[in-house]
């Protein structure tokens, strides 16, 4: 049975409805500690300093759990790099019968606006190693994945290194705001669903 079909057959089983992965990706080790591409990993990081909750080293990542509203929310930061996020995925969804449309990956986006929050429940991976690998991984591109935007309109710079680069002063004075705004968008998905997340939140 195809990684697809068995998740989607988690639907009809009401002892794991209620339960969600959350994603965040990012990289591990100091090196990219507090840059753009682990927008995923700073997220997760701030829910958990807000709810006190640790995260412990597990098979393929840093993993935690929260309850709210009788849901209960595995936060996932994998340990496998990002151009292998999909492994690490698939793995704990597996692991916790969890089905696809419960699992929410947070990412970086090139293409939107700084600071920019978009949930989307389909979609192309956009040129993102991340997405590309969890495409790959989960067989399908039919995911919900809420991207944080964060385009620069500065003329001629390396994408790489601007994508793996620090937030600058100016950048780091919002990203706490857009935290707390990330972590009403969990909450939402988790007790609202998808597309009422979408309807309330997309561009906030």
């Amino acid at each position: 049975m195809s990684f697809w079909k068995w998740l989607s057959g988690q639907k009809s089983n009401p002892l794991e409805v209620k339960k969600y992965l959350i994603v965040g990706l990012g990289n591990i080790g100091a090196t990219y500690h507090n840059t753009r591409h682990n927008i995923g990993f700073d997220a997760l990081d701030a829910l958990a300093e807000e709810k006190e909750l640790t995260f412990e080293e597990l098979r393929y990542g840093a993993l935690t759990k929260t309850k709210f509203k009788g849901r209960t929310l595995l936060l996932l930061k994998p340990s496998t790099f990002m151009n292998n996020s999909g492994k690490a995925i698939r793995y704990w969804a597996l692991k916790e019968n969890i089905p696809l449309e419960n699992i929410l990956i947070i990412t970086d986006d090139l293409n939107l606006p700084f600071g920019t929050l978009r949930l989307k429940t389909k979609g192309s991976d956009g040129g993102h190693n991340g997405l590309k690998d969890t495409q790959a991984q989960l067989n399908t591109t039919n995911y919900s994945r809420l991207r944080f935007g964060i385009h620069s309109d500065e003329k001629g710079y390396d994408t790489v290194d601007f994508v793996l680069g620090k937030w600058t002063a100016e950048e780091q004075t919002t990203l706490k705001e857009r935290y707390e705004m990330i972590a009403k968008m969990i909450f939402s998905f988790a007790t609202q669903g998808a597309q009422n997340t979408m309807n309330q939140f997309n561009g906030k």
